[in-house]
């Protein structure tokens, strides 16, 4: 199999017929055989119906259904194990991202890319939805050293070698385009059409930014300090040590001076500063130490090899 479709799907049911229509016809035009997963992540509509109906029709569809609702990542992460191809597109089945943009994601993933990712850059979406999404995507692109545009982008491409190193949990979808970075893979960014929503109405609200930004937090740990967390937790130790000895010496000074050091907040943050660099520095030692048992009970590598020749 050349090509693998992931949709995840939650009460789109308006959608999913013409997106079937839209889709076959693109695919048809490539060279290569082609599958349609989509995810039934517990949507209390007649999704679920409407898609085994268009799987008894087409053989290329296949349709996963989840017990209740687990989340978009969650319905990617399915459709990545049980799809077979080599190239994977992952899309979302609320026609905003157009499938005849699927050849030129193709052509740019052809130039030497990993992975490719959609920037929707006219958004037809309300305010309260490009707000905070132009936001977090600022935050994201800064703090990572990723530089894209649109994260939350749900239109993306990508070699299986790629999917294969990565995790996907949590909200940690949007994030892959920068753990795949991190890992050395090639990651850029391709401008896409997009649509008003054609049926339904938009599953994500503000709470999905701020849970986000969390993720987020989680994601610069991980592919920063995963293998080194001493350095994390060391960096706030040393300069709380070094910020308990600056108050210390301080307080020796308004002593030397004359001063009643006592009746100022000296001493007690002097203490304070100190025991809380011990404990970021201790807390740093158990990370190593669970990091290396972690390393080695898995049997898993801290490097990632991209081409091996003659082994």
């Amino acid at each position: 199999m050349k090509y693998s479709i992931i949709i995840p799907v939650y009460e789109e049911s308006g959608n999913l017929e013409l997106l079937r229509r839209k889709l076959t016809d693109v695919l048809r035009t490539l060279s290569g055989s082609y599958e349609i997963v989509f995810v039934d992540d517990g949507s209390k509509d007649r999704s679920f119906e409407d898609l085994k109906l268009m799987a008894k029709s087409d053989g290329s569809i296949k349709v996963l259904r989840f017990r209740r609702n687990f989340g978009k990542s969650a319905a990617m992460a399915a459709g990545f194990c049980e799809s077979t191809g080599a190239i994977i597109l992952n899309l979302d089945a609320d026609l905003q991202d157009d499938p005849a943009e699927i050849p030129r994601m193709l052509s740019k993933l052809d130039e030497g890319y990993d992975l490719v990712v959609g920037w929707r850059r006219t958004r037809h979406d309300p305010v309260d939805k490009r707000l905070p999404s132009k936001i977090f995507n600022l935050v994201v692109s800064k703090w990572s050293g990723v530089p894209l545009h649109d994260f939350n982008c749900g239109f993306k491409v990508y070699k299986r070698e790629v999917l294969a190193e990565l995790p996907l949990y949590s909200d940690m979808h949007r994030f892959l385009p920068v753990l795949a970075a991190k890992r050395g893979f090639r990651v850029t960014e391709l401008s896409i059409e997009h649509h008003p929503r054609h049926a339904g109405r938009s599953k994500y609200g503000v709470g999905r930014t701020l849970r986000g930004l969390l993720d987020f937090i989680s994601v610069l740990f991980l592919t920063a300090y995963l293998a080194r967390p001493m350095h994390f937790f060391g960096t706030f130790g040393v300069i709380s040590i070094l910020s308990s000895f600056i108050t210390g010496v301080w307080a020796v000074g308004l002593k030397i001076a004359g001063t009643n050091f006592v009746n100022t907040p000296l001493p007690l943050l002097t203490v304070f500063l100190l025991l809380l660099g011990l404990q970021f520095i201790l807390l740093g030692l158990l990370a190593e130490m669970l990091t290396r048992t972690y390393f080695e009970s898995s049997g898993k590598p801290t490097y990632h090899i991209a081409e091996r020749v003659n082994f």
